[in-house]
């Protein structure tokens, strides 16, 4: 995605070929208009073509894939028992991904509640070096899997644990072995970046209409959507360590007569291994949040808990549940991160033999209490905080003096912006919104980018979704322009003050742990059911990422060029204005990124919660059997996140350039 560093070359066994090849020549880009010229140009035209131009996608393009997709759902289904694909093939893949699962699950029920916090906290003791640093990351462990069960809800989390540990297991194997492809061949690379590119765009509810498709409701749909979608971080990072091994370590090896296979084994491996453990890290919060969403096709555990909740609004079980996941990823993140961050020799034999021991002990302990955690163990905060919810939505949803209430506010909100959003997308010509979104994507990026949003926008149009498309655009819209405006101020505030940076950022990981549905629950019960809920949700989920982008992008400013202002007598605001805001522009472009695929992600969800369009066809497509509408809705998805991709996406930087040039 564009927010990944381009990958250095593969390491050239011949350097002298390399000298005697010509000089590249420099390619020149046609330098696109500016940006009050488009502006002014938009200004005048669109408002002729919705005037003089026929709105809507002409029915002669379009293609109905509706009726085809749901004949080949029906043969699926008739034919899962019978069919030599499914019978040899399918089905024991499906069988082996539930079996695997229910082992893992038995196995940490066998072993105790007792016989999982013990190896877990020896294992981060270990990961983190031994000795007395690792004791901090091992009482991390210890509480964050204790925090599970003071909250009763240690069955589920051995149930989330159990399709974590399979799922990620299977997607490092998964991402090391594209990952050694693309970081040891060129052709792989350029084969397998488009392929991942895409995939990190893709909304997660995208993943699972064809795997719902072909394996049904259940762990095994729940467990391979989960790989896949978690496997792309393993192999960008992969790529990334072999591709930036040390050129003279490489050129040693290689001078001691070391074979391909001995330079990737003695040489290659070991100097990525910071990567390996940055993706394992990336690997697992993907994965976690992934089985989250895959409780809607039946993977169990706390992304049930957090499902049942969302359709109860029962806004206690739902954020107890989520803060079971995200002492999980604390848990997680601060081993894996530990590791990568370790430098040197490894803690030694002896450190793994007290780990060892320490676990033997625990899983000796587990065999003498319960498996479960010990009901009288337990917090019950789910009934304070549904007791503060119904308090704050009885005191903002009506009758507020003055202001209104936040049903005041949602009816307000959608008469006068999104229905008139809604209204002037609809009213537009197909050729004219085709237009427009070339013409933005070319002034953010390149002619590519242009072209490739123009084909995304057309594909939405033949698949005849095109009314329901620019629908959930319109929200998609004002979503992202509530985040950048909230994050792009809270981000220059966090970049200027240093006690508001420190106030927020654990406000931010918390926010950026928790799972999606999470904020879907108060907000209905704030805005209602409908699109203000979804999109006031989707906003508030995508802004710890602007937020935290824009800040760093700001900090990273020349310090030079803000004491050269300061020194001419700029003011903070001048500063901001005329220094910090240009010379950051490609970190605020990385950052309106993020946001529209975050933003894209959460308001699709919000079909669960009456965002209508795209998004309810997705979710009907799933609980209701109706593949054919889901899989086109889902397709039309991908469209507009591909589309909006390049729409935010910026051109590589001049010093970028060269690098590109000599792969």
């Amino acid at each position: 995605m564009s927010t990944t560093a381009p990958a250095p070359p593969v390491e050239d066994d011949h350097p002298r070929l390399r000298q005697d090849a010509p000089p590249h020549r420099p390619v020149r880009r046609p330098s696109p208009p500016s940006a009050p010229t488009v502006l002014l140009a938009l200004a005048l035209f669109l408002p002729a073509a919705a005037l003089f131009g026929d709105a809507g996608w002409p029915q002669a393009l379009r293609v109905d894939l509706v009726p085809t997709l749901d004949s080949i759902a029906d043969w699926v289904v008739d034919n899962r028992d019978t069919h030599p694909v499914f019978l040899y093939f399918l089905l024991h893949l499906s069988n082996t991904a539930t079996d695997s699962v229910d082992w893992v699950h038995g196995l940490l029920a066998s072993a105790g509640w007792a016989g999982v916090l013990v190896p877990a906290a020896a294992l981060a003791w270990y990961a983190s070096g031994a000795g007395r640093k690792g004791l901090r990351h091992a009482g991390v462990a210890f509480g964050a899997l204790a925090g599970c069960g003071l909250l009763g809800l240690w069955d589920q989390a051995a149930e989330t644990l159990a399709l974590m540990l399979v799922s990620v297991a299977a997607a490092t194997a998964l991402g090391l072995l594209l990952g050694l492809a693309a970081g040891l061949s060129d052709t792989a690379q350029r084969v397998l970046r488009p392929v991942l590119d895409t995939m990190q765009v893709l909304p997660s509810f995208a993943y699972l209409l064809p795997l719902v498709l072909v394996f049904g409701i259940g762990t095994p749909s729940a467990l391979i959507t989960t790989v896949v979608y978690a496997a792309p971080p393993m192999v960008r990072m992969t790529s990334l360590g072999l591709r930036g091994a040390d050129a003279s370590v490489l050129e040693a090896s290689r001078s001691l007569g070391s074979t391909c296979w001995q330079r990737l084994r003695t040489a290659r491996l070991p100097l990525a291994r910071p990567q390996l453990l940055l993706g394992l890290n990336q690997t697992i919060m993907m994965a976690l949040s992934m089985v989250v969403i895959a409780s809607v096709v039946g993977a169990g555990g706390l992304g049930e808990s957090i499902y049942q909740a969302l359709k109860t609004r029962d806004f206690g079980q739902g954020l107890t549940a989520g803060l079971a996941i995200v002492l999980i990823a604390v848990w997680l993140d601060r081993t894996t991160a530990a590791a990568g961050a370790r430098t040197g020799a490894g803690p030694g034999r002896r450190s793994a033999g007290i780990a060892l021991a320490v676990s033997a002990v625990g899983v000796a302990l587990g065999q003498f209490t319960a498996w479960s955690w010990p009901a009288g163990l337990t917090v019950d905060f789910a009934a304070p905080l549904n007791t503060f919810i119904d308090w704050v939505v009885g005191s903002f949803y009506q009758d507020v003096p003055i202001l209104g209430g936040t049903d005041v506010w949602a009816g307000t909100f959608t008469t006068w912006v999104l229905n008139p959003l809604n209204d002037g997308l609809q009213a537009l010509p197909w050729w004219s919104v085709l237009m427009l979104a070339g013409a933005v994507a070319w002034l953010v990026g390149t002619w590519r980018g242009a072209l490739t949003s123009v084909l995304a926008l057309a594909c939405v149009g033949t698949l005849g979704i095109w009314s329901k498309s620019l629908y959930t655009l319109s929200q998609v819209l004002v979503a992202v322009a509530l985040t950048l405006l909230l994050g792009f101020t809270l981000g220059v505030l966090t970049a200027r003050v240093n006690w508001a940076e420190r106030l927020l950022r654990p406000v931010f990981d918390a926010m950026q742990t928790l799972p999606q549905f999470i904020y879907l629950i108060p907000v209905v019960q704030l805005f209602n059911a409908g699109r203000v809920a979804a999109i006031t949700a989707a906003a508030v989920y995508a802004l710890p990422a602007v937020v935290r982008i824009t800040t760093q992008g700001l900090k990273q400013v020349d310090p030079a060029a803000m004491e050269a202002s300061r020194s001419l007598g700029a003011t903070t605001w001048q500063q901001i204005r005329q220094v910090q805001w240009p010379l950051a522009r490609p970190a605020l472009l990385v950052a309106a990124n993020q946001g529209v695929v975050l933003v894209l992600a959460v308001v699709v969800i919000g079909g669960l919660v009456g965002g209508g369009a795209l998004g309810f066809d997705v979710v009907k497509g799933l609980t209701a059997g109706e593949l054919g509408t889901g899989l086109v809705a889902g397709a039309g998805i991908v469209c507009l996140g591909l589309m909006l991709d390049k729409l935010t996406q910026p051109a590589p930087s001049p010093a970028q350039k060269p690098a590109a040039a000599d792969r």
